[in-house]
């Protein structure tokens, strides 16, 4: 069941019978696509650009799996597929031809020890969805519960042992000449995802993956998980209670629904950042089919639920804790200190002149930045990255894939539902948030290194940019600032804050002498951004139902 890349190659070797034949259909397909989207590629006329959309799908539908996946992270990203090819690229998250209905039967026999048709008082004829490894069916268990029964397509394994060798080994004979600069190299970031592909074939250990997941949201209502049927779940099929939902996948369509767009996706954005910096486990593959919106708002949050857990990835807490940083050295425009963090993380080698590099990175990220949170986005940071990458030793940690995927998938997902959405002008005051609030060891110990120098000294500067950055954007300023205050003055007078205490006491002492010029400056500073004023129109904003 595993991805080996060394294994599948000797593999397909010993069976050329299979193996040629197939990278010569593979390399006609794509040849075929690249020349014309070369000879028509430019063009401007919109019927053009349909037909190249629909051989563009036709070519990816008829390679298989592994290539229809290509063409989901594709899907998710309006900002770099036209939209007539957008509109056909989604087609390929759940709108994929069925295979048989008779071998779905049989594999739901087989797997689970007797017919559909004893297991399900409702079992339907035809599924409700195809997509590239399986196919869904609604079916119904006692009463009316509804259930989703994922079936697996036949022949999963051979498929994809088959052309991830081919895909890689195109891969690795190409990347030479492709505009990208890799570090570690294509075939490692082809290898993270043949084993991801191989993890999500597997339905036990999906199951498993949706309800670990599910716990991590136990609290939250904003996020749904469907509950997994374990006596009706195996290896090639899996049950999970039925969402009642909208796809994330047009604007016009939710606001028929009567649901917020915005709302919606903030709900979309806040709960990646805690998979990535909070809980260390994540969704991979958010794209428009594994997300529905659900009706409801909670604070300002809309309702929103995932399926799909085969492509997960977990975050080693070094990483997230340098994550956390980096976000808080862009607040901060710590260009120095954010270089080491890409130096930790391994994007830098460990050996690279910083000093050389961080003019670079304030260049691309400070000009990037712009006035306000909300000039900052990913796709024009990405840009300037592919630049860079040709200049300085910048490298893509093959660790790091599936987390990049998933960030970029995230805001692909947000652009599409709202082009005006910046995902960065939730992630900052999110960051900012937990930062003060010091809500984990981590996070204080982080708070501290930012809020200090190394001389002891207050960074006043440092602690006005977080305050700034928590309400800049928000359509209730002042409310967002209350919880922070409670939750700061906790954290101030509670046992946990013990070294904050500590460090404060000892701004008063400077050269052995008794000084109050850094204590006054912040009490002024909090003075001035909890005044009396802004206090009281912040509990108005709580308790206006606008905001509720």
């Amino acid at each position: 069941m595993g991805y080996d890349a060394n294994r599948d190659l000797l593999w397909l070797l010993v069976r050329p019978w299979t193996g040629i034949p197939r990278l010569i259909h593979v390399l006609i397909s794509l040849l075929t696509l690249s020349v014309m989207v070369l000879a028509q590629g430019s063009s401007r006329d919109e019927e053009v650009q349909k037909r190249l959309a629909k051989r563009l799908l036709r070519t990816l539908t008829n390679l298989g799996p592994c290539f229809i996946k290509l063409g989901q992270a594709l899907s998710t990203r309006p900002d770099l597929v036209n939209r007539e090819w957008l509109e056909e690229l989604t087609s390929l998250q759940d709108n994929l031809p069925a295979f048989s209905h008779a071998t779905a039967l049989t594999t739901v026999e087989e797997e689970l020890g007797a017919p559909a048709a004893q297991l399900f008082e409702e079992f339907p004829s035809h599924p409700v969805a195809a997509a590239s490894l399986g196919q869904v069916y609604k079916a119904r268990l006692h009463g009316n519960h509804w259930v989703a029964v994922k079936v697996q397509r036949p022949e999963l394994v051979f498929i994809l042992r088959r052309d991830l060798v081919i895909i890689r080994l195109l891969g690795v004979i190409s990347a030479p000449i492709l505009p990208l600069n890799l570090g570690f190299g294509l075939g490692d970031i082809i290898d993270e995802f043949g084993r991801s592909l191989f993890e999500e074939i597997d339905y036990e250990r999906e199951a498993d993956n949706a309800e670990r997941f599910a716990n991590l949201f136990s609290d939250d209502p904003t996020v749904t998980i469907p509950r997994v049927e374990r006596l009706l779940s195996s290896r090639r099929v899996l049950t999970t209670s039925w969402i009642h939902g909208t796809k994330l996948i047009d604007r016009q369509e939710l606001k028929a629904q009567r649901l917020d767009p915005t709302a919606i996706i903030r709900t979309g954005v806040i709960s990646g950042l805690q998979q990535l910096l909070e809980f260390g486990y994540f969704h991979a593959d958010p794209h428009p089919g594994n997300m529905f919106a659900l009706s409801g708002q909670s604070k300002g949050l809309g309702h929103l639920a995932y399926v799909d857990f085969g492509m997960m990835d977990s975050i080693s807490d070094s990483d997230r804790l340098t994550l956390t940083g980096a976000v808080v050295h862009l607040i901060n425009r710590d260009f120095y200190a954010l270089a080491e963090d890409f130096q930790t993380l391994g994007f830098l080698s460990p050996k690279s002149d910083l000093k050389s590099i961080v003019p670079a990175l304030e260049e691309v990220l400070g000009g990037s930045l712009g006035e306000t949170v909300e000039a900052f986005n990913f796709k024009a940071i990405t840009d300037r990255f592919s630049e860079l990458m040709f200049d300085y030793p910048f490298r893509v940690p093959a660790r790091f894939a599936l987390i990049i995927r998933a960030v970029v998938s995230q805001e692909g997902l947000a652009l599409r539902i709202d082009p005006e959405f910046k995902i960065i002008g939730i992630a900052y005051p999110y960051v900012a948030k937990r930062l003060l609030a010091g809500d984990s060891i981590e996070m204080r110990e982080k708070l501290l290194e930012v809020i200090f120098d190394n001389n002891g000294h207050l960074r006043l500067e440092r602690i006005e940019s977080l305050l700034q950055v928590i309400s800049q954007d928000a359509a209730a300023p002042d409310a967002e600032l209350i919880p922070v205050a409670g939750a700061g003055l906790k954290l101030l007078f509670s046992p946990d804050g013990s070294a904050l205490r500590s460090r404060l006491l000892m701004t008063l002492i400077k050269d052995d002498r008794l000084s109050t010029a850094d204590m006054k400056s912040l009490i002024s500073l909090l003075g001035k951004t909890f005044s009396p004023r802004k206090v009281a129109n912040g509990m108005l904003q709580k308790l206006s139902p606008i905001n509720a």
